[in-house]
């Protein structure tokens, strides 16, 4: 069977160029291993969970696969619940050998995950920020366009992005292409545009193993890309942060209003679900439906790319990471005889 092997499989140590990005609390050990036991590079994002948890699911996901996979800290200190240090500590001493960082300066830490004989990833949203990442010596720049769901930190789209972070890297620093992939042809588009590798968030959050709730995941099965919004409406916790998700009563309630600020939102303060252990959502927090929530969930913040268009099924993880390479080896298997017709 035709494989695609790039250098960022080299530098990662995996058999093909798929990372799922850390998509939150819809992440989890039971999805990141699989990803990783497919061959590709399972993530678990950390950022919100304390220091015991963070080990725990650390050791969670080693106990189901002895391949590589990634943790990932969001830097910006005014929504983390760790210093950040600290946080990279408990990180580097449960075994995490990959560490992606977003929204903030990786430069403070990358000696200390180097220290710790790891990988560094910098999400990036432009050329500029791509500079600053390669001076700060991180191992791989993660290329986010303006398509991505969850919280983004770019404005500008992929296609023209990728290339620009490329001639930044150059040839000693892989690029990962991180916004509206979703599919095999996705992935060839990124590697013809000069990365290395794909970074898929929607499309896991619609793997069997993710801990979304099953009526995000129908959500995102259903939707079209035009319905995948992007704005700073679900603030709580992380407010004035940019990000895209899908078109639900509380941003059509929201807009209807005419876009009020905070404070003269519809139905703010209101709680719409609750957690298995009783803890409250309210309308407008930036927490996802997972899996244990009950309530009006269709109401809370259902984060998604525009690659929705593209995702129109749950299927396990193992089965999109090889749904991903089989289709960017038959893209490309395309692209090589109309080459060689010309």
């Amino acid at each position: 069977m035709s494989t695609v092997r790039t250098p960022l499989c080299d530098r990662l140590d995996i058999e093909v160029p798929v990372v799922q990005a850390p998509i939150g609390s819809v992440s989890c050990p039971d999805l990141a291993a699989a990803v990783s036991a497919a061959g590709g590079l399972g993530t678990l994002a950390v950022s919100w969970l304390g220091l015991d948890a963070t080990e725990s699911v650390i050791a969670a996901t080693r106990e189901r696969t002895d391949r590589p996979f990634g943790v990932n800290l969001v830097l910006d200190p005014d929504t983390t619940i760790h210093a950040t240090e600290d946080h990279l500590t408990t990180c580097l001493d449960a075994g995490a050998e990959v560490v992606s960082s977003s929204f903030g300066d990786a430069a403070p830490y990358v000696e200390q995950v180097h220290d710790a004989g790891g990988t560094v990833l910098q999400t990036v949203g432009s050329a500029e920020a791509a500079r600053e990442a390669v001076a700060a010596g991180v191992d791989v720049l993660v290329s986010q366009g303006w398509e991505a769901g969850g919280h983004v930190q770019s404005d500008v789209a992929t296609m023209p992005l990728v290339p620009a972070v490329a001639d930044v890297a150059g040839e000693e620093v892989p690029v990962v292409a991180a916004g509206g992939i979703a599919d095999g042809r996705g992935l060839a588009a990124a590697l013809a545009l000069g990365a290395d590798g794909a970074w898929l968030g929607t499309r896991f959050v619609a793997a069997t193993e993710s801990q979304a709730h099953r009526a995000y995941q129908q959500a995102v099965t259903d939707a079209g890309a035009r319905e995948a919004v992007r704005s700073e409406l679900y603030d709580g916790g992380w407010p004035g942060q940019p990000h895209r998700t899908l078109e639900n009563d509380t941003y059509a309630d929201w807009t209807e209003a005419g876009e009020p600020p905070v404070g003269e939102r519809p139905g703010e303060g209101e709680t719409v679900a609750r957690y298995g252990n009783g803890h409250p959502v309210e309308r407008y927090d930036d927490d996802p439906p997972i899996a244990d929530v009950e309530g009006a969930v269709d109401k809370m913040a259902m984060y998604a790319g525009q690659s929705v268009d593209l995702t129109d099924e749950v299927r396990p993880a193992a089965e999109i990471v090889g749904e991903l390479v089989a289709g960017a080896c038959e893209r490309i298997d395309v692209l090589s005889e109309f080459a060689a017709a010309g």
